[in-house]
C-alpha cells in the first residue's frame, strides 16, 4: 500500500488510473494491471462512500496504492476516506495557504494535524502500527487548478505536509479563459503547467497532473512525476467503440480469446 510513496521517494515517475465507475470488478481489473496508483473519484465520479470503501477493499489484491479524490476540502470526509483505507487524498480547488493548511490538518494526526483517531478499517488493512506511522505514509495532494492557486503557488508549496500537487487541466483551462480540456496548442496553458511543475520540483514537492496515455511522455518531459494516464470510463468507451467499428467495417486482427 506504500508503493506510490516508494516510487516517488526514489525520484521515479508514477503512472495511475482514475476510477469514475462505482464498480468493484472494474476496480479489481484496473488495480491488477500494474498501475502505481488507482484513484477513486468521489468528486465528479459516480462512487459514494459505500462504493468507495468496496473499491478500496479490492485494491488490496494489487500493488496499486489506493487514493481518493474527495468532493471538497472538508475534514470529515477526508478523515472518513483515510479511516476507510485510502493512502492518499487528492483535495480539489485549493487556492490559498489557508486552504492548503486545512487539507494537511485533515490528513494528519496531532501534533502535525487535527485528524480524529478512529482508523476502523485502515488499521486492519495497513497493520497494527498504522496510527503511529500514518502521518509519514499518507499522501496529502492539493489540486492546483485555478490561476488564483497559481498566483499563490510558492506559498502553497511551502506549507509543511504537502507531499504533492495535482493539476486539473480542465478547470485550469477554464480559469485561463479556454475550453475545459488539455490545451497544449495554447502557449498560456503550456507555460502555466510547465511553471507549476518546475516550481513544485524546486520546492521539493511532487508535481502531478491529470493526463492520458498519449500525453504521458510529454508531461514527464515537462517535469511531472505523478501522471494519471487513463480512466476506467474513457478506456471502456474507447475500447467498445473500437470493437464496434471493427466488427461493422471489418479489418483488425483475429483474436482467439474468449470472454
Amino acid at each position: 500500500m506504500d508503493h506510490l510513496r516508494d516510487v516517488l521517494d526514489r525520484g521515479e515517475t508514477a503512472h495511475g488510473c482514475w476510477l469514475s465507475l462505482p464498480n468493484q470488478h472494474t476496480t479489481e481489473v484496473v488495480a491488477r494491471i500494474g498501475f502505481d496508483y488507482a484513484c477513486v473519484d468521489t468528486q465528479h465520479g459516480l462512487a459514494d462512500y459505500t462504493n468507495a470503501i468496496a473499491m478500496l477493499q479490492v485494491m488490496e489484491l494489487s500493488d496499486a496504492t489506493p487514493i481518493v479524490r474527495v468532493p471538497w476540502n472538508e475534514p470529515g470526509i477526508i478523515g472518513r476516506m483515510l479511516d476507510g483505507g485510502a493512502m492518499g487524498i487528492i483535495i480539489p480547488m485549493v487556492n490559498s495557504v489557508a486552504e492548503a493548511e486545512a487539507a494537511v490538518h485533515a490528513c494528519r494526526y496531532p501534533p502535525e494535524g487535527g485528524r480524529s483517531h478512529g482508523p476502523f478499517r485502515a488499521a486492519a488493512q495497513h497493520g497494527p502500527d498504522y496510527s503511529a506511522t500514518a502521518n509519514d505514509r499518507v499522501l496529502c495532494i492539493p489540486m492546483i487548478e485555478t490561476m488564483h492557486a497559481v498566483e499563490r503557488l510558492d506559498e502553497i508549496l511551502a506549507v509543511p505536509g504537502v507531499d504533492a500537487i495535482y493539476v486539473g487541466p480542465a478547470d485550469l483551462s477554464l480559469s485561463l479563459g479556454l475550453e475545459p480540456r488539455n490545451n497544449d496548442d495554447d502557449a498560456r496553458f503550456t507555460e502555466t503547467i510547465e511553471h507549476i511543475a518546475a516550481t513544485a520540483a524546486a520546492a521539493g514537492v511532487v508535481p502531478g497532473i491529470h493526463a492520458n496515455a498519449g500525453l504521458a511522455s510529454r508531461r514527464q518531459d515537462q517535469g511531472f512525476r505523478l501522471i494519471t494516464v487513463s480512466t476506467d470510463a474513457a478506456a471502456l468507451r474507447s475500447k467498445l467503440a473500437d470493437e464496434l467499428r471493427v466488427s461493422r467495417e471489418g479489418g483488425g486482427t483475429e483474436d482467439s480469446s474468449v470472454y
